[in-house]
């Protein structure tokens, strides 16, 4: 792992906040300077301009006053129509002019001067004026050291020390931030550290502030809560699924036993007709257990259009039994998009639970019902499966839909259900985009299957095998 990736969060942002502030406080500092440096120098600039005046309203009265400067740093020469310079402060006596460059007109010129009659390595501001007398104009020629970009020595100081001292205060003030924000992350990490299979029930701190930490605490939670109860959901269905195993396992080998102590008494073709039952349902829990593995896994299915009335059709004519007791309304053209077997067993598990508990009669009804907007834009396909038997409570109509549950009356009814018949028929529905509930009857449990309608070939599915074989003595609208 590189260097860079080792670097904590805070550390990150406290990098990025001193980096930062320097610069910020580097260029307020240097931006500071340069005004000050500008008002000096305007300021400066204004009063060479009126010491130069001063000196030239005297040359013109002709009443020139020494000494010409009243500061030591300030450098002062008159100098005739002919060029000679007439007059200058003591440190230029005897020297040249100090410029040569003249005023604009009636207006003051100024020029910056290195060098020359001012010591090496100085420069100057020098501003030139016009004196006017009758005999001739002369020029005063004002000077004074230009202002180094610093000013004073002490006021760069005092800057560059300010700036210092708010750069480290900004940096201190974004660690401690940063330390401050990440504390509740810290604290969530160190409780999912310690959340294991044992403990499932725990929750990490969700911090009182309405930030973005406080949503993540939230939903950090709630994904904690759905973990839980799928290791619940886990653990009750292997707990319920080795319980299912165990019951023919045992039966098969108490019948083994018998006929091991018993051999002269019991035959080969009773003992074989007994494992053979347990066996079947040993097959029929393992195939519902792989069918369940298979939704659960979001292995997708078929996608072609199915007529609803068609597929009972095809059912019902495989299940020579049904037909006796079945009352059929179906109304055909009714197309949805599904996987015609993953269809075929939803309804067949249907149809084993309306047997097992009708007393004479199963009613199957297919037809289309207006749709909601959102969910079905097309209108909703609507199957009903309805016995006469004694019904299901309201309280337990969503037991039945759970893996292994069975009621009361199921178990004493029937033994060799897997107890996963109508999970699955579920789980097949929404996989298809639809739902499974058991709605209210007058009699009986009624079982209803909403599908989106697929806007199709209706027509031409509904004259195919949409319509029922003759014998199965269907009620068609």
């Amino acid at each position: 792992m590189s260097a860079r990736h080792r670097i904590s969060i805070t550390a990150r942002i406290t990098l990025f906040t001193a980096v930062t502030a320097v610069l910020l406080c580097g260029l307020v500092a240097t931006v500071l300077m340069i005004a000050i440096h500008r008002y000096a120098t305007g300021f400066l600039n204004q009063e060479v301009l009126a010491d130069g005046g001063r000196v030239a309203m005297q040359v013109e009265r002709g009443q020139v006053v020494y000494p010409l400067a009243r500061r030591k740093s300030r450098y002062i020469q008159v100098v005739d129509p002919r060029g000679r310079v007439v007059a200058s402060t003591p440190p230029l006596l005897g020297k040249p002019r100090m410029a040569t460059f003249t005023p604009d007109g009636s207006r003051a010129a100024t020029s910056v001067v290195c060098g020359g009659v001012f010591p090496d390595g100085e420069c100057d501001m020098v501003i030139a004026q016009w004196a006017h007398r009758a005999g001739g104009n002369s020029i005063v020629y004002c000077s004074s050291p230009v202002i180094p970009p610093w000013v004073d020595p002490r006021l760069a100081a005092v800057v560059g020390v300010g700036a210092l001292l708010s750069a480290t205060a900004i940096t201190y003030l974004g660690r401690r931030i940063s330390a401050a924000s990440l504390r509740p992350v810290n604290a969530i990490r160190a409780e999912l550290d310690e959340i294991n299979a044992t403990c499932l029930g725990r929750r990490v701190p969700v911090p009182p502030s309405d930030d973005e930490i406080h949503d993540l605490a939230v939903s950090v939670n709630h994904t904690l809560g759905r973990l839980q109860a799928a290791v619940e959901q886990q653990r009750q269905f292997a707990s319920d699924a080795s319980h299912d195993l165990r019951s023919p396992i045992a039966a098969m080998r108490a019948e083994v036993e018998d006929a091991l102590l018993a051999p002269r008494e019991t035959s080969v073709t009773e003992v074989g007709r007994a494992i053979l039952g347990g066996l079947e349902r040993l097959q029929a829990i393992v195939h519902d257990l792989l069918t369940i593995a298979r939704l659960d896994a979001g292995c997708p299915g078929a996608r072609e259009p199915i007529d609803l009335a068609g597929l009972v059709t095809a059912e019902c004519r495989m299940r020579h039994h049904v037909r006796s007791g079945c009352e059929f309304l179906l109304e055909p053209g009714v197309v949805v998009i599904g996987d015609r077997l993953r269809l075929g067993r939803l309804l067949t598990n249907l149809l084993d639970n309306a047997e097992r508990h009708a007393d004479s009669m199963i009613t199957i009804t297919v037809r289309r019902a207006p749709g909601d907007g959102q969910r079905f834009p097309h209108g909703m396909a609507v199957l009903e499966v309805i016995d006469d038997g004694q019904g299901i409570d309201k309280d337990k109509r969503e037991l039945v839909f759970q893996r292994f549950a069975r009621l009361d009356a199921a178990r004493s009814r029937d033994a060799g259900g897997t107890g996963l018949g109508l999970p699955i028929a579920r789980q097949i529905a929404e996989a298809s985009g639809g739902s499974l509930q058991i709605e209210d009857s007058p009699r009986g449990a009624r079982f209803v299957l909403c599908l989106p309608v697929h806007e199709g070939d209706a027509a031409s599915l509904a004259s195919g095998p949409g319509i029922l074989h003759p014998d199965v003595s269907p009620t068609i609208k």
